[in-house]
């Protein structure tokens, strides 16, 4: 049995930072679905002055290759003795980093947290085994300016996300026609009306981007399809079965919140699930996942749970990942599966 240390990437936000030794072993411990070994005794360690995760498990390279897109893995090691032998990390980085990391706006959700809910999600779906070499749909439907559609094409995979705010649509093709204008990428872009029956009932981003010429060539390009849309009024708008696994960062209620059926603002995350888990579900297929995060504070756990469940969804248990982002939320994730 050998023993391997994993150090955590440092983080730019200080206060995830003081939290994510404990997020990083629940999104280990997720990953034991996947893995051919058995993967034992997860900790934390400090070894010369610096804080690691350690555990034991007889690793295969597809079992490297999967703990490689840890949303925290920094660096893994081989723990000989008193010892560190690198271990090669070959995470799904199929662009430069920066597609994630220079978007900087109000709101913004912290990239390594969206990469972790999008990891559990996939762990807790149908298509586990093939998040290292499926053709997978990520579908955001409170998707705002593109967090989880980039770590989505980071992975190689579509995107389709759905947003009711004009100028962050405008904002988010903006940016990603700027960033792969800048990487020399070749792409398309079109932003166009979608009637239904007759009349206007949204804007359509439809994006088509390759990772390098070659790919372009040989066909095997992404599509990122976002639209200017109300979450709850999805009907004819997206075709059924459109993705693997949803991902979504609910209103906070705090700066964030969603328009009700009379066109208010209401800060409760859960009358917004309410309204929008039905107009969700034909969108996931059978034994996809929803990987849903939200302020507990303004929401208890239960209650979310409690939607889902009425929905047809059955809850996945994780190890806990409540934790707090500031004075005004405190922050949790709740993963379910569609079985039928």
């Amino acid at each position: 049995m050998s023993r391997y240390a994993l150090l955590l990437a440092p983080s730019a936000n200080r206060v995830y930072a003081d939290q994510a030794a404990r997020l990083a072993r629940a999104e280990l411990a997720a990953f034991r679905s996947v893995l051919a070994a058995d993967m034992s005794d997860i900790s934390d360690a400090i070894l010369g002055g610096v804080e690691y995760l350690t555990f034991e498990g007889a690793l295969t390279s597809r079992d490297i290759s999967y703990i490689s897109n840890l949303s925290s893995a920094y660096a893994l090691f081989a723990r000989e003795g008193d010892l560190l032998r690198p271990v090669e990390l070959t995470p799904l980085a199929r662009y430069d980093s920066d597609l994630i990391t220079i978007p900087k706006y109000a709101g913004k959700t912290n990239e390594q947290f969206t990469k972790l809910v999008l990891n559990l999600t996939l762990l807790a779906s149908a298509s586990a085994g093939r998040m290292l070499d499926g053709h997978l749909t990520v579908l955001d439907p409170l998707c705002g300016r593109g967090t989880t559609l980039n770590q989505a094409l980071m992975y190689g995979y579509d995107a389709v996300g759905v947003e009711i705010d004009g100028k962050d649509v405008e904002a988010y093709k903006l940016f990603l026609q700027t960033w792969l204008k800048r990487k020399r990428l070749k792409h398309t872009a079109d932003l166009v009306p979608v009637r239904r029956q007759g009349r206007r009932a949204a804007r359509r981003l439809e994006v088509t981007m390759a990772a390098s010429k070659d790919d372009h060539k040989a066909g095997a390009v992404q599509k990122v399809t976002v639209l200017q849309a109300d979450t709850t009024q999805l009907d004819g708008l997206l075709r059924g079965g459109v993705a693997d696994v949803l991902v979504a960062d609910l209103p906070y209620g705090v700066a964030h919140g969603s328009y009700d059926d009379h066109g208010g603002i209401t800060r409760s995350p859960l009358d917004l699930l309410e309204r929008a888990v039905p107009h969700w579900l034909p969108l996931v297929r059978r034994g996809g996942a929803f990987g849903l995060s939200w302020n507990t504070k303004v929401a208890r756990r239960e209650l979310a749970e409690d939607i889902l469940l009425a929905n047809g969804l059955e809850i996945v248990r994780h190890e806990p990942l409540a934790h707090r982002v500031d004075q005004g939320i405190e922050r949790d994730v709740l993963v379910a599966r569609k079985v039928g």
